[in-house]
């Protein structure tokens, strides 16, 4: 069931037409460049508005193993899709002890790794560390990792993740860049302030920490508009398209898929989107190539974020 309130009756409840009846939106993948893995629900902290709702009790994704990995990444090779990228994501991923096998498992594909993560305490263990810098300089240039900056001030930032957390992820940053790993951020638009202010201030903090980051590159300085199922947002027809003078390419179902493993589940499922983990709706099967098919832009999500907004979790 989506989490939508009673402002939206009617809306988001019929995958082929939408309240009005018009002819729902549906994406095909047409370019499936990046293949994504929840590595599980599990999180060091529990942020105010957390999307997938991470935390140090939210198991409802387990903990996928290296073996699951390397599984999805054998069909990447039978379905032929030309995925130049693998993605991590949580929770955080530096939870989820196999973590560095699974990095090196998609590393030896050839293919470019992102991996999201808070970098704090789980990233910063030793053993961790090691593996971090080992996989650095056996694969160079080929992994990033985007660290979770919400905001560019200490008090934006803790008001979301708890107080020290901005310390705690800038001493993070500090090992990554002192290590050479290559480091993206991704923020919020949530502050009020204009997208020029908040890049302004982004650009301020590499300078003060020497991040080697571009605070006006969008793909560097990732600023995501807040995702909250309940605000009232158009649904997307067939029309809108023309319209907004948009392709159904251009949105991030249309390129990419993320293989999780629910709890309790015989065996790990392949889902539409990065940004709907719970909603059966999203969900394609357990095999990439059932997970071939297309997808109805059937939640608020797809109209706000990716449509309407333009947003991808991609690199």
């Amino acid at each position: 069931m989506k989490d939508l309130d009673q402002g939206t009756p009617g809306k988001f409840l019929d995958p082929a037409r939408t309240a009005k009846g018009e002819p729902r939106a549906r994406v095909a993948l047409t370019n499936p460049e990046t293949l994504w893995f929840n590595t599980g629900t599990l999180c060091n902290i529990a942020c105010v508005n957390c999307y997938i709702e991470s935390s140090p009790q939210n198991d409802r994704l387990v903990y996928l193993s290296a073996a699951d990995v390397r599984d999805y990444l054998a069909q990447l090779e039978e379905r032929a899709w030309p995925a130049r990228e693998i993605g991590f994501t949580g929770g955080e991923p530096f939870m989820n002890p196999q973590i560095i096998e699974m990095l090196r498992a998609a590393l030896d594909t050839g293919r470019e790794v992102l991996v999201l993560t808070n970098a704090m305490r789980p990233m910063m263990r030793k053993r961790v560390r090691e593996g971090i810098a080992a996989l650095n300089a056996d694969f160079p240039g080929k992994l990033t990792f985007r660290i979770s900056v919400d905001h560019w001030s200490a008090r934006h930032h803790d008001a979301e993740r708890g107080a020290g957390a901005f310390a705690k992820t800038l001493e993070g940053m500090d090992w990554l860049r002192d290590a050479g790993v290559t480091m993206t951020v991704a923020g919020r638009t949530v502050w009020g302030e204009t997208e020029a202010e908040a890049r302004a201030g982004y650009a301020r903090l590499y300078a003060e920490r020497g991040y080697p980051i571009d605070a006006a590159d969008p793909g560097q300085t990732v600023l995501f508009p807040e995702m909250d199922a309940r605000v009232d947002v158009p649904e997307i027809t067939t029309a809108c398209w023309g319209i907004l003078g948009k392709s159904p390419d251009s949105v991030m179902c249309a390129s990419s898929r993320m293989v999780v493993r629910r709890k309790g589940a015989d065996a790990p499922a392949v889902l539409a989107c990065t940004l709907l983990p719970y909603d059966e709706e999203f969900e394609l099967g357990t095999t990439l190539q059932e997970a071939e098919r297309d997808v109805a832009l059937n939640h608020p999500h797809c109209a706000k974020f990716c449509v309407l907004g333009g947003a991808s979790c991609s690199a």
